[in-house]
């Protein structure tokens, strides 16, 4: 049987897990209930060609997973989505009000103003998720995933992931820096097409870089830009769950993988 590459994410008292094709998630009502709701991605016209187009499938992966969001939000019916947390929408125009301001502000030079940039529209936020209870279900997670990937116990797998969305950050700083700073060589920052393409071209290129990590995880340079993103984890966006917490996890992963099709193998301890 060909080997299901799980990816996910936290959700407000809940977790949402996605394979290729399908997505499940699971979340914690207040009356202490679990919902589960699940069903198949909506994949894009096309993918199958694109899927060999260095940079433009990285996008496709990447809007189809954004993709399952909102009917995920009217499957359940609740704000389980994470910026929907009032405290992550402040922190979200904290982000784009620094953002503004370094963009427009004269000082430094071009690549010096682009990392701060990249420093200061993820600060807020990540400290919003550092105490916040996503953090811990990002964890449990994590934890339920890596488990499935080796056969292990849940409870003891560690909470941090090589292939956790964090690991973008390193690569999308790289990418995002190098298409702004073309972006003004060029004089094109304010040509909304410009923009739109060159960020494309960043993300899908971000993607590619990080699908090369995956697949070199002994290479200097691989471990150099998963760095980032394992710190981040570390310190921000991920908590040891609570058993309840890992119960929803885990309540998701069976879930994707009845739809799969696959029996989750029998707990091993470590």
């Amino acid at each position: 049987m060909a080997k299901i590459e799980l990816g996910g994410m936290a959700l407000r008292d809940g977790v949402l897990l996605q394979s290729e094709r399908n997505w499940a998630a699971a979340v914690r009502l207040p009356d202490g209930s679990l919902k589960v709701r699940s069903g198949e991605k909506a994949l894009l016209p096309g993918r199958g060609l694109l899927a060999h187009v260095p940079v433009a499938r990285g996008v496709v992966r990447l809007g189809e997973s954004i993709g399952v969001l909102p009917r995920l939000r009217r499957e359940l019916g609740l704000p389980v989505l994470p910026h929907e947390d009032p405290r992550l929408l402040v922190a979200s125009a904290l982000s784009a009000a620094a953002t503004l301001a370094l963009r427009r502000g004269g000082r430094g030079s071009p690549l010096a103003r682009e990392l701060g940039v990249a420093v200061v529209s993820l600060a807020p936020a990540l400290l919003a998720i550092r105490d916040s209870e996503l953090s811990r279900f990002h964890g449990a997670e994590h934890k339920s995933v890596g488990a499935f990937e080796t056969g292990g116990d849940a409870g003891r797998a560690g909470k941090e992931h090589d292939r956790c969305g964090s690991n973008l950050i390193g690569p999308l700083v790289v990418t995002s820096t190098a298409s702004n700073l073309l972006l003004r060589r060029w004089r094109a920052e304010r040509n909304p097409l410009a923009v739109l393409l060159a960020g494309l071209v960043s993300i899908g290129s971000a993607v590619e870089v990080f699908s090369w990590m995956a697949r070199h995880r002994g290479h200097p340079l691989a471990g150099l830009l998963r760095t980032p993103g394992l710190e981040v984890q570390r310190l921000f966006t991920t908590r040891e769950p609570s058993a309840e917490q890992l119960d929803v996890a885990q309540a998701a992963l069976g879930e994707l993988l009845r739809l799969e099709g696959v029996e989750p193998a029998p707990a091993v301890a470590v």
